[in-house]
């Protein structure tokens, strides 16, 4: 009976209280000192679900100063090009001129809105436009109409 009552003590713990506070890499932006605290806050939700839900390599915090923003890199794979990501409350608004400054950085840029109840909405930005991949499936052309139908397959 020690032995069940023993596992069931070491399986069985409560997360510390603020347990966010007290994480190393929580402490690594707050030391950043970027003066928007909401930003650090989703900061670290966003390395949260880029280190352990989508297993990204690498990821690491930078401040950007002319920003006053943390910025995550990191890849999404052994051997992928370093990304940007740039966390941001989605209340926040933001400037051709900000987005910019992170395009310029060099590497490919995602941003990152975070909602009140910890939503993740990711989207791709690049510098200029880029033509999108052409459609999935097999297509019938229907001759002068501006729209296409789907094959049914049998």
């Amino acid at each position: 009976m020690s032995e069940e009552s023993n596992r069931a003590d070491v399986s069985e713990k409560p997360p510390p209280p603020n347990w966010i506070l007290q994480h190393p890499t929580y402490q690594q932006i707050k030391s950043l000192e970027v003066e928007d605290s909401a930003q650090v806050h989703v900061a670290f939700l966003v390395y949260m679900d880029l280190t352990e839900v989508r297993q990204w390599k690498g990821v690491s915090c930078v401040k950007s100063p002319e920003l006053q923003v943390v910025l995550l890199e990191g890849r999404e794979k052994e051997g992928a090009p370093v990304q940007t990501v740039l966390p941001l409350p989605a209340h926040r608004s933001l400037s051709h001129k900000s987005i910019r400054q992170v395009l310029d950085r060099g590497f490919p840029m995602l941003l990152c809105a975070v909602a009140s109840d910890s939503t993740l909405v990711y989207q791709r930005m690049t510098d200029g436009l880029v033509t999108p991949d052409p459609p999935a499936g097999p297509f019938q052309d229907l001759g002068r109409r501006q729209h296409r139908k789907r094959r049914q397959k049998h």
